[in-house]
């Protein structure tokens, strides 16, 4: 017979030890299985009111499950804003070298010894500062893949590109010149990561160098913020997201901005996710449109 759901008030909204709380008298070893409550790890739960995110899943494991762990890698990263990690992707902690801690299923334990002044606390956990978790992903996989993470991190303004390059300047074994690589190649400026990954593809085409985030003024002022543009030339680069014409009101501020461009003389080549695929093809849309 199902047990009636129970949710004592000081468990509510929150995550916990399993084996605690029945412990303590609070719930029933059949109250925890009930309805009202969501397991995390082994032994830990949450609240069914609180949605599972990859961020609950890290601070439970770092408070719960490994005490004294450091929140380091791509759940580093979502505790600083950016979503390198999904739900159910492995939770990465660091402990030192020489600590004892239990293989436990959904979490990733390193051992090695971080360094001074990389860690801090955000959002109640020991994690890793946002510089200290830029250099961390620019180690592994490919460099791309690395210079986006770092400008992620620069545009959610939870650091900024000198401090980035000062931890990357000191970093040392695996991946150390890719991370310098990535440092050197970010700009902290694109609003995407595709962004990113379409200035990468113009600074490796043939084309002159363009302008990131310039802004188009005409006689009567502001027109708009291009993602990139040639200026001498009146020429721009949008990247276009799904998110564009998901709405008749964003459909309408679309055409404005676009036709004052156009009447400011402005040529707008427009790049999808889709077309990043075919590299050749949008640097010859864009070559054709600067010899106009």
């Amino acid at each position: 017979m199902p047990v009636t759901p129970r949710r004592p008030a000081d468990l509510r909204g929150r995550a916990f030890r399993g084996s605690a709380v029945v412990a303590a008298g609070k719930l029933s070893p059949g109250e925890l299985r009930s309805s009202a409550w969501r397991p995390l790890f082994r032994d830990v739960y949450a609240c069914a009111d609180v949605p599972v995110t990859h961020q609950l899943r890290a601070l439970a494991a770092s408070r719960l499950l490994v005490p004294g762990a450091v929140v380091t890698g791509r759940s580093a990263a979502v505790l600083w804003g950016v979503p390198a990690a999904g739900r159910d992707d492995d939770v990465e902690l660091t402990v030192p070298p020489g600590s004892n801690v239990c293989r436990v299923p959904g979490i990733r334990v390193r051992r090695r010894v971080l360094g001074p002044g990389h860690v801090t606390v955000r959002r109640g956990a020991r994690t890793t500062t946002a510089e200290a978790t830029a250099v961390d992903l620019a180690r592994a996989g490919t460099l791309d893949d690395a210079v986006v993470l770092i400008d992620r991190l620069v545009d959610a303004r939870v650091t900024d590109l000198d401090l980035v390059r000062a931890v990357a300047a000191e970093a040392s074994g695996r991946g150390c010149r890719q991370v310098r690589q990535a440092v050197a190649l970010a700009d902290g400026l694109a609003g995407s990561p595709q962004e990113t990954r379409l200035r990468l593809l113009l600074h490796r085409s043939p084309l002159p160098r363009p302008v990131a985030q310039f802004v188009v003024r005409d006689a009567l002022g502001f027109v708009a913020r291009v993602d990139f543009a040639w200026p001498d030339r009146k020429v721009a680069v949008e990247y276009e997201g799904v998110w564009h014409g998901e709405s008749p009101q964003q459909v309408a501020a679309d055409r404005r901005r676009l036709n004052r461009l156009t009447a400011a003389g402005w040529t707008v080549v427009f790049v999808t996710a889709a077309d990043l695929y075919e590299a050749e093809q949008v640097v010859a849309r864009i070559a054709a449109a600067l010899s106009h």
